[in-house]
């Protein structure tokens, strides 16, 4: 069965042990799958980097 290696990066990234998950271009399809199925992908906001790196953060929503 295949496991989409960015499924535990945005769980920590989420989690709040990562700060920032950096996602390269040849890899955005990959990161795509999981985030597109997350009820809260709102909250993961992309800034554009050098050379179409997407740095994304987790913004918690207040509740």
């Amino acid at each position: 069965m295949y496991e989409n290696p960015f499924e535990e990066q945005i769980n920590a990234l989420k989690e709040g042990t990562i700060a920032e998950l950096v996602v390269e271009p040849k890899d955005f399809t990959t990161f795509r799958e999981v985030w597109k199925n997350l009820p809260d992908r709102m909250s993961f906001v992309g800034e554009a980097g050098l050379n179409g790196r997407i740095i994304y953060h987790y913004i918690k929503e207040a509740k």
